[in-house]
């Protein structure tokens, strides 16, 4: 057992120098001199002037400071088990290993997830997703996949602590959804789910096949950030047409009571949003408005355009055939992505939210810190 305790107070040595790169990484004195510098700033009479401008900086004050403990914790933690494993051996007492060992690939975990946290260095990596399904051609089974993937992105969510929103869903016609989206609410959603973006392909015995053929399905995910600041985006009247129809599916209790889901599609772009999940048709019109919002923000970004008038409906279709991912159920168990060549056969468990694996090996391979 003693032999445990030097192994480990060895890999902490290693993990020490590991934290202190991690500081040099985040700037952890940059972001001290930052946080007392914004401290120093809210001391000012007229800085509570502006709500809106003080809300802001708190909110990124906060942010910086939250960065700033963890890295503390953790450098605390790894010195701390360091000095207590050190004592062990010298007094020879090995009654606490287990214990140790366990802290320790605690420690290893924690940085291994700081250390992809460093990725997600883009504008709008820390706000939240909004995410939204669509299936391809094939009918009955293609609206069954895209439900099946709204349930593993609600699952991921859940599972990580994000609050996840269903905003919009329309039934398909015998099974599954014709289209869903949801919003993913937490510190750095966006992130993480912008790997998922894109179109994902299912291989399986299809449960609506009476013969019990193969079939390969196509379902898209779209994955934007939600904006904050949208209120500079003017969208003209005439540009959106607006409907009502009565809610469906997987809402809440006033389903098919009334007709307050709203359903937005802008002319110039052929881009539809909807919402039929807030409390009244109003509430529905503006979360909707918000999301389109963000969409038209999200592509005049993506493709470098000088406005918003720039934006044309050809670039926002969906082409199907260029999947991301595939999820092979029949004849063997496999998730395989097309990009980083991650897989792995517990189909079940990914189907079920565990989708580390995938997200961070296209972090470390798309993402430049």
């Amino acid at each position: 057992m003693i032999i445990q305790l030097e192994e480990a107070k060895l890999k902490l040595s290693d993990l020490k120098n590991q934290v202190k790169e991690y500081g040099i990484t985040i700037k952890i004195d940059e972001l001290r001199k930052t946080a007392a510098d914004m401290d120093a700033q809210m001391e000012d009479p007229e800085f509570w002037g502006d709500q809106a401008k003080s809300a802001k900086h708190l909110q990124q004050l906060k942010a910086i400071k939250d960065k700033i403990e963890v890295y503390e914790k953790l450098k605390a933690d790894v010195d701390d088990t360091y000095d207590l494993i050190e004592m062990s051996i010298e007094e020879e007492d090995d009654s606490n290993t287990e214990e140790f060992l366990a802290d320790v690939a605690k420690i290893e975990e924690k940085l291994e997830h700081l250390n992809i946290e460093v990725l997600l260095s883009g504008e709008y990596d820390r706000n939240n997703a909004i995410v939204s399904f669509h299936p391809g051609a094939g009918g009955t089974e293609a609206q069954d996949w895209a439900q099946m993937l709204y349930r593993m992105y609600t699952r991921w969510g859940e599972k990580n602590g994000y609050k996840v929103k269903l905003v919009d869903w329309l039934d398909g016609e015998e099974a599954g959804i014709k289209s869903a989206t949801i919003t993913v609410e937490g510190i750095n959603a966006y992130g993480y789910l912008k790997s998922e973006s894109g179109v994902h392909r299912l291989v399986r015995v299809s449960p609506f096949d009476a013969s019990g053929r193969r079939h390969t399905s196509f379902a898209s995910v779209e994955v934007i950030p939600e904006m904050d600041d949208t209120n500079d985006i003017e969208i003209k009247d005439e540009d959106i047409e607006i409907t009502t129809h009565k809610s469906s599916g997987a809402g809440g209790q006033h389903i098919n009571k009334t007709e307050s889901a709203i359903r937005i599609v802008h002319k110039p772009t052929g881009i539809v949003v909807g919402c039929q999940t807030e409390r009244s048709q109003l509430q529905n019109k503006e979360t909707a408005l918000k999301m389109l919002k963000s969409k038209l923000v999200e592509i005049k970004i993506r493709e470098n355009l000088e406005k918003i008038d720039d934006i044309k409906g050809e670039k926002t279709n969906i082409e199907w055939g260029s999947q991301i991912r595939s999820y092979v159920f029949m004849p063997y168990t496999l998730v395989k992505d097309a990009r980083t060549g991650y897989e792995t056969g517990n189909i079940q468990a990914v189907m079920d939210g565990d989708l580390e694996g995938f997200i961070n090996a296209y972090l470390r391979m798309y993402v430049k810190i």
